[in-house]
């Protein structure tokens, strides 16, 4: 077992800045003032219990739920005080989103459903195959581009799901529970493969997991514990973060 010693995110402005976010359904507080950085090109893993509220945090980060209280601040922009129009655009361009068991489309083959971004972002339909079918190449599932997702294994279907949240080439990629509904193996592929193609464009990735393995991916570690996260680690430390790999 070797070390591998990773530096932190610089003290440059952050990407994305979520500071004091609070969100209650009911009576339950599933965000108490969360704080977190996310810097360009960083892979940032989000870790905590069920229920730590690591999936209402990617919510509001993504601008898909409106915080109750706290900011959200993306390249200079309050999320809060965006329109709906100005959202969607950003999740559409900017923002990348991979949902534990991926969301596909079940009646649109593996290559429609990673061209429907483009499709949407107004791309012709033939370039957006086109584009469509090569991401899917990188993502090593082309062989698979004419099937439906019930049609493929879990492992396949989540990593035609990530081609679809970097088709478009966002600057960040907001991943909840990638491999949750995974075995090892093919958690391990689908991990290997958003790490190779996020160094590899400079994208940034806020992966939520409970999962020590999946989170040893990340340059950084974050635990989220009843909603908050602990005071000093919502953004670059001045310390070394440390992974261990084989």
């Amino acid at each position: 077992m070797s070390t591998r010693v990773v530096q932190p995110p610089s003290k440059a402005a952050a990407l994305i800045s979520a500071r004091g976010l609070t969100k209650t359904y009911g009576r339950t507080e599933a965000l108490r003032g969360a704080s977190l950085d996310l810097h360009e090109g960083e892979i940032l893993a989000v870790t905590g219990t069920s229920g730590s509220g690591k999936s209402t945090l990617l919510h509001c980060l993504a601008g898909i739920v409106r915080p109750d209280d706290g900011t959200v601040t993306y390249r200079g922009e309050q999320l809060g005080l965006l329109s709906e129009d100005r959202l969607s655009e950003l999740r559409r361009d900017d923002f990348g989103v991979v949902f534990q068991f991926g969301q596909l489309i079940p009646e649109l083959s593996a290559l429609d459903n990673v061209a429907l971004p483009l499709l949407l972002a107004g791309s012709r339909r033939k370039a957006a195959q086109e584009r469509a079918g090569e991401w899917l190449e990188r993502f090593g599932v082309r062989g698979q581009a004419a099937f439906r997702p019930g049609e493929m294994s879990g492992g396949q279907s989540q990593r035609v799901a990530l081609a679809r949240a970097l088709v478009t080439q966002p600057r960040v990629v907001f991943a909840d529970e990638p491999t949750g509904a995974l075995d090892a193996l093919a958690g391990e592929q689908v991990m290997t493969a958003l790490v190779h193609i996020a160094r590899e464009s400079a994208t940034a990735v806020l992966l939520i997991t409970h999962d020590a393995q999946t989170a040893a991916y990340a340059d950084r570690e974050v635990l989220l514990h009843d909603g908050t996260v602990p005071a000093g680690s919502a953004g670059a430390t001045g310390q070394e973060a440390v992974r261990h790999e084989n």
